[in-house]
């Protein structure tokens, strides 16, 4: 029986040695592998901060220890084909400054982000709809108003003029089934990407 015992005991130890090695961090030669900050005498001058990752760090000891990490550059969506704002604007306007829900201003800002990151330098038409209230005159003028309102905004947010047709206007023939013919919902600018 002791000598089971001992047996035994001898496994576990070798286990636990095996154990041990195996889990030891393993370094290699190759500085790379190593974090280094500038200034160390071992790496070239203007060597970042980084793990083996390339994971950016910062220094405990202040930025003048190290060069800047890079800036991440802002992740940019696709343009998509056909995009949708629905700038409320006060009753009868069309200006911009006449926005009432300035966060869609915002998801237009952003759509225009994406236009002007884009490598496919896409042309865009700028079509404006309204709800079945009124003559189809008057909302021909006003969805025409309200696309040129639209566009003069993508110029002036940086989008070349030669990028985007003239605006252009459905007025109240387009209205969308899912909502009412009166409904908030039908006033809208589509730009279409091509």
């Amino acid at each position: 029986m002791l000598k089971t015992i001992k047996h035994q005991a001898s496994i576990l130890l070798a286990t636990a040695l095996l154990l041990s090695l195996t889990a030891a961090p393993t370094f290699a030669s190759d500085h790379q592998t190593f974090w280094f900050a500038k200034g160390d005498p071992a790496v070239p001058q203007g060597q970042l901060w980084v793990n083996p990752f390339g994971e950016c760090w910062q220094s405990a000891h202040g930025p003048g220890h190290m060069p800047p990490c890079p800036a991440e550059e802002p992740a940019h969506e696709p343009v998509p084909e056909q995009f949708t704002v629905r700038l409320n604007f006060e009753f009868d306007r069309y200006q911009i400054e006449n926005v009432v829900n300035r966060d869609e201003l915002a998801n237009l800002d952003r759509y225009i982000q994406n236009v002007l990151a884009s490598e496919a330098n896409e042309f865009l038409t700028v079509v404006g709809h309204t709800d079945s209230v009124g003559s189809q005159a008057y909302n021909y003028t006003l969805g025409m108003n309200r696309a040129r309102a639209v566009r003069d905004y993508l110029i002036s947010q940086g989008v070349p003029a030669n990028r985007i047709a003239p605006p252009a206007s459905r007025g109240k023939l387009d209205l969308l089934p899912d909502y009412a013919p009166d409904s908030v919902y039908q006033r809208r600018v589509v730009i279409h990407a091509q």
